[in-house]
């Protein structure tokens, strides 16, 4: 499970949306305060993304917590918090999303549902995806996460931007994901493009 605690309820919901589609199968709950978490089950979660103003004030419970803990601050150059996991949520939604996905690569190299607190794959085999892309969505789909407009998509693969329109469709439709920040998202969490590629 994994907590959000800011006072800022539109920046909460935002960076809820967007975790959710980086890590689907993990929980997610948002608290207007401290006191708010505190009354629930506060060691449950996985990870706590909090405001910085929140960090300061119990600096204490979260330093306990350093290894769980990241702050949400309004910039990248913060040297009272050189020691902890930080994120800059000001960064336009592409650009956070890139930041959010470096962050889970590299705090959890194995896989999250490898780690504490999410859950673990069943033993069976899975299930058919009757959602699969197909081979030319696939190459699509890697363009757009690499920030390729359709005209570019289109003169990449000799396709018309028609074609390219009607692909873009279906991977929506198909994927349930309509930002370009959460298509990119999948691209990256099923291995079609490497992070640092985008």
């Amino acid at each position: 499970m994994i907590a959000i605690i800011d006072t800022n309820t539109l920046s909460s919901m935002g960076l809820a949306n967007l975790v959710q589609e980086l890590i689907p199968q993990a929980p997610i709950r948002t608290f207007r305060s401290f006191k708010e978490l505190v009354m629930d089950t506060p060691d449950l979660y996985a990870h706590y993304f909090v405001a910085a103003g929140i960090f300061f004030e119990h600096t204490a419970f979260f330093l306990e917590r350093k290894h769980k803990t990241i702050v949400l601050t309004s910039s990248d150059h913060q040297p009272q918090l050189a020691a902890m996991h930080t994120l800059n949520v000001c960064q336009d939604e592409p650009h956070l999303a890139k930041s959010i996905l470096q962050m889970h690569h590299h705090g959890h190299p194995q896989g999250a549902t490898q780690r504490p607190g999410y859950p673990t794959p069943p033993d069976t085999q899975p299930e058919p995806n009757e959602h699969e892309l197909s081979a030319r969505e696939i190459e699509v789909l890697t363009l757009i996460a690499r920030g390729r407009i359709n005209k570019e998509i289109a003169d990449k693969l000799h396709i018309s931007l028609t074609t390219v329109i009607s692909h873009r469709k279906n991977i929506t439709e198909k994927l349930g994901i309509k930002s370009v920040a959460g298509l990119t998202i999948y691209a990256v969490m099923h291995g079609y493009v490497e992070a640092d590629s985008i």
